[in-house]
């Protein structure tokens, strides 16, 4: 069963790492809204960190990166530094959990080190979780927000892109896969607190023990009195 939240830590982890790259990497951020008479619906723009992306009609689609950071909204020049880091986070708290595993050759047989790794594993993926979460929620706080403005001309509106969706399942995998480091490290601990305390007792039974034979094994006053006579 230990060997199984192992394995399951590495596979979350692989999986948090593939969405996270997955997410930073797709154009699919904000996509075009068919809404209102005058849009073509035959258009699509798509909207990412790096690139957009245009096809009409039948066109191919054409993909550019961007000139400029500047030209950028605040948010998504933003989400560019963030996700980023969730990355290296990820990737960071990967490499700690394959050194806390119990099959791991790091720390030799020193499992409060391996517990500590564990814990440092998962507070790195709760910290990625966080820093993945922010960006994906802003951009989809502010497409919602622009979606429902009636200043905003209906050409210039935009719907929730297949990146952000990817984005929240994959914060919620990060999410998972702290807390089960977590907890198996509190396990760990408690278990690991239950033997050094039945190990004190047993070594203090022991101390009585041999305190009480050398008691008993001491001669008396008297039997000493008796054969000096």
């Amino acid at each position: 069963m230990k060997a199984k939240v192992d394995i399951l830590a590495l596979v979350l982890g692989f999986v948090g790492l593939f969405g996270t790259i997955l997410v930073t990497a797709l154009p699919m951020w904000r996509v075009s809204a068919f809404i209102g008479a005058n849009l073509i619906v035959m258009e699509e723009l798509w909207e990412g960190l790096w690139m957009n992306c245009y096809r009409q009609a039948d066109i191919r689609m054409q993909c550019k990166v961007y000139d400029s950071l500047l030209i950028l909204p605040p948010e998504l020049q933003a989400s560019r530094g963030l996700m980023c880091a969730s990355i290296i986070l990820v990737a960071i708290a990967l490499f700690v959990t394959g050194c806390g595993i119990k099959k791991s050759n790091c720390c030799g047989d020193n499992m409060r080190s391996k517990n500590i790794t564990l814990a440092l594993a998962g507070s790195l993926y709760l910290l990625s979780c966080l820093i993945t979460l922010i960006p994906v929620s802003w951009v989809g706080h502010t497409v919602i927000r622009n979606f429902y403005n009636p200043v905003i001309d209906d050409s210039q509106k935009r719907e929730l892109g297949e990146a952000l969706f990817i984005g929240w399942a994959t914060s919620g995998i990060l999410l998972i896969n702290g807390i089960i480091l977590l907890f198996v490290y509190s396990k760990r601990t408690s278990k690991e607190e239950e033997y050094y305390t039945d190990a004190y007792i047993v070594a203090a039974r022991d101390t009585k023990k041999e305190e009480s034979m050398h008691l008993e094994s001491a001669p008396s006053s008297t039997h000493m009195h008796h054969e000096y006579v």
